[in-house]
């Protein structure tokens, strides 16, 4: 184990043989002439990044080609991070400089899986590294799940950061009330959407088409539902602190929702702790003059539902529209996190014209070479390497499924490239010289396919910045493909 302070390190480097002494030897065994592995990354979000990053990182000669079926790279950070969040995309600059390594190369607009295959990759790299996330939702599994008005929240998220798929979606915001099924952060990001004031929004990289559909939006009230109950809600404190403080808007929770819980977060780990004490003053202190004044005269509000499970969405008298949400009423069985929602028999409707999704996400199979638990939505893997399949490896959500944060996701992902590169130096990946992208990009030419280089990227990067400076935003993102190939000239 590598020592973890200067003096622990002196008397480690004295019990070490010659060899051992320099802590540069990892990296000069690296550096013979015959060790220039190419490695390839499906994927270009956080865990595509991190894992190239800390393989550039560490080995001196390593090249890596990134390829992304995007035009455009970094993901859930581009794609999934809400545009009121922009100090979360700061990671966009560290990304920037792994991509202009001279030692890293990025191909958008390229499908892993259509356009070349896993085993092609293989064939042309020492090493492939699948990070290509969730791109999935999970279905409800309920009668009039498929009714206008019922989205996915993902899709939602989409459609309101340019995710190209989804910029038709043009969801119906005239109803007054919203339901949100999931407790999340993604289900709070999509509550804060649907609530926040026109001119805080105008400021942030929401698409223009998004900001002109929600200028027109109705909608007063939102509904977060889930299944358990105050202890087992899966969003984070600053997420819930911006719901609470969110201008024009007033939280609706039930006292009784959080009786006796004062004495049981007294054990819960901090994060739990502090998170339950911030709902319960919500719910149950009584605001100051100002304050009450404040929140008397809110135009829009938002409330938790908890032990509410969904059972079927409800249609309108003509089965044309979403009118409401059955919801089972549940109780909670077991203890920690083994605790879960079991049905009483009661039920609840709920009426509501928007019905948005926002029980998780689920990564797909890509290619049918690759193996994959459709049960978990993973790739089965052993510390970021595919079973059964060496010199491929994975990393971020399609590895470990989709939980965590950016953070969480960079740990995960050095992992998969430390993992790599013992392989590499232990001789279980290929010896022999690989083309690289050098062979791929004859295989995409004789197919049609363009890739967009990073270099392509960065004119796109400055025309949406161009185009936003002149309304007063930080950007104004690119949504058609069409579009962004036209403005490459191709």
């Amino acid at each position: 184990m590598a020592p973890r302070c200067w003096w622990h390190w002196t008397l480690w480097l004295r019990t070490r043989p010659p060899l051992a002494r320099s802590p540069l030897n990892f990296l000069r065994q690296f550096s013979t002439e015959e060790q220039t592995p190419q490695i390839c990354v499906v994927g270009s979000g956080p865990a595509g990044f991190y894992t190239a990053q800390h393989v550039l990182k560490h080995h001196p000669r390593a090249r890596v080609d990134i390829y992304e079926k995007q035009l455009v790279p970094f993901g859930l950070v581009r794609f999934g991070v809400a545009p009121d969040h922009p100090e979360v995309k700061n990671v966009i600059n560290t990304f920037t400089q792994t991509a202009r390594s001279d030692r890293c190369a990025f191909w958008g607009n390229v499908v892993v899986g259509r356009d070349v295959t896993v085993p092609e990759l293989r064939a042309a790299y020492h090493a492939v590294v699948l990070s290509y996330g969730a791109e999935d939702h999970q279905a409800l599994g309920i009668p009039g799940e498929n009714l206008p008005g019922v989205l996915p929240a993902r899709a939602f998220v989409g459609w309101y950061n340019g995710l190209p798929e989804n910029r038709e979606l043009a969801p119906d915001l005239s109803c007054d009330t919203a339901v949100i099924l999931g407790q999340g952060n993604v289900a709070l990001d999509v509550a804060r959407i649907l609530l926040t004031p026109l001119e805080q929004l105008e400021k942030t990289d929401i698409t223009a088409a998004s900001l002109a559909v929600l200028r027109q939006s109705r909608v007063k009230m939102v509904w977060i539902v889930g299944r358990r109950g105050p202890l087992q809600v899966a969003f984070t404190i600053k997420e819930l602190r911006e719901m609470i403080q969110l201008p024009g808007t007033r939280p609706v929770l039930d006292p009784a929702d959080f009786l006796d819980l004062q004495d049981i977060i007294k054990e819960a780990p901090r994060p739990r702790r502090r998170l339950t004490e911030l709902l319960l003053r919500a719910a149950t202190e009584k605001p100051g003059q100002s304050d009450a004044a404040r929140l008397a005269s809110a135009p829009r509000a938002w409330g938790l539902r908890f032990l509410r499970s969904p059972q079927q969405v409800l249609p309108s008298s003509d089965g044309q529209r979403t009118a409401g949400i059955r919801l089972a009423v549940t109780r909670l069985e077991g203890v920690g996190e083994a605790t879960r929602a079991v049905p009483t028999g009661e039920v609840e409707d709920l009426p509501c014209g928007l019905v948005l999704s926002s029980v998780g996400y689920k990564s797909r199979l890509i290619d049918p070479s690759v193996p994959f638990d459709p049960k978990l939505g993973v790739i089965p893997n052993v510390e970021g390497r595919v079973m059964e399949v060496p010199g491929l490896y994975c990393s971020g959500w399609v590895k470990r499924g989709p939980s965590g944060v950016i953070g969480t996701t960079m740990n995960d992902s050095f992992l998969t490239g430390r993992a790599l590169l013992q392989d590499l130096q232990n001789g279980v990946l290929p010896s022999g010289p690989r083309p690289g992208y050098t062979a791929i990009q004859a295989l995409l030419s004789s197919r049609g396919v363009q890739p967009v280089s990073f270099s392509d990227w960065e004119k796109l990067d400055a025309e949406e910045v161009s185009r936003g400076q002149c309304i007063g935003k930080p950007r104004e993102k690119l949504v058609d493909p069409q579009e962004m190939l036209q403005l490459l000239g191709r």
